[in-house]
């Protein structure tokens, strides 16, 4: 951590840097550079400042973090962890008097195309194990934000009948993804997967709430899953494009099988896994807390990056 000049104070916290991947498998390798500047403004001086950062991409089968490191101003005391679901998070608090907190963090990241195979699978006796389900069982009870009402959960036992669980899940993702519509600010982040579904309305966090309510009501484990997704997979190498967080879920039918609700399509070099979790709120990137201070604005940036 490095101070900078007072009246620009700024606290730097540094990931382990690793060594370049590259694919034994022979797939396409996408490198990004992913820069998500977060910028709260208060009406009034904040004291002390206590937050909660998810923004750090995870290192796992085909994926691998190069860089990531934290710019925060003020200057903060920091220190970084795994939370309970495998997600690296960087906790910081400042003590330092402020009326603007800015977030930088920078990172770069390598993932490999995924296996689009379809899988195997499980069947539904076999998913309907004791030991299976208790392997998955938090990734298989209901949530406040994904518990769906008995009506809408026939209507998923319907779209899912007479196929096997990843066919399921599949068409299941598609028929929440044809029934929403994407469209921003007419939900928020404890907007619940039965309002959203009444809205016909809402973001990628909504389409995941509903997928996720509808399998696991179905027997199938699934997870939440956030991260970044660049826009235009076709960017040339270099140029900087304006993204955004993004969500979309995962499946477990003997594996784990990566899933957009929104796009409708699997998962594939464009997406970043940052974190896991059973719905947003295990996940969110910024979480914190203020002593002081009164009404604030916030501004986010993501901006991406393909470096290769």
């Amino acid at each position: 951590m490095s101070d900078q000049t007072q009246g620009q104070s700024q606290s730097q916290f540094q990931g382990q840097s690793q060594g370049m991947a590259t694919s034994r498998s022979g797939r396409s390798v996408n490198r990004l550079r992913i820069v998500h500047t977060t910028s709260i403004e208060y009406d009034r001086p904040v004291r002390t400042s206590y937050n909660e950062l998810r923004m750090t991409p995870a290192t796992l089968p085909g994926q691998t973090a190069l860089e990531a490191r934290m710019e925060v101003s003020p200057r903060a005391s920091a220190f970084r962890y795994r939370d309970y679901w495998g997600s690296e998070v960087v906790a910081f608090d400042t003590q330092v008097p402020h009326t603007r907190l800015d977030v930088v963090a920078n990172s770069l990241v390598e993932v490999e195309q995924a296996d689009d195979a379809v899988p195997a699978g499980l069947t539904w006796q076999e998913l309907a194990d004791d030991q299976v389900r208790d392997d998955h069982v938090e990734w298989l009870g209901p949530r406040p934000v994904t518990r769906l009402g008995p009506d809408l959960v026939q209507a998923s036992r319907e779209v899912a009948g007479g196929l096997e669980p990843h066919q399921a899940a599949l068409a299941v993702s598609a028929w929440v993804g044809e029934h929403m519509q994407y469209v921003s600010g007419v939900t928020g982040v404890k907007t619940s997967a039965e309002e959203a579904w009444a809205e016909g309305r809402g973001v990628c966090q909504d389409f995941v709430h509903i997928a996720l309510g509808a399998l696991r009501g179905l027997g199938i484990p699934a997870r939440y899953v956030s991260g970044y997704l660049h826009p235009d997979p076709g960017a040339e190498v270099g140029r900087t494009v304006t993204g955004q967080s993004h969500a979309w879920l995962e499946w477990w039918v003997g594996r784990w099988f990566p899933f957009d609700p929104t796009n409708g399509r699997t998962a594939g070099l464009d997406h970043v896994v940052v974190a896991h979790g059973r719905d947003y709120g295990d996940v969110s990137p910024f979480r914190g807390v203020v002593s002081g201070g009164a009404g604030s604005r916030m501004d986010v940036r993501v901006e991406l990056t393909r470096q290769r």
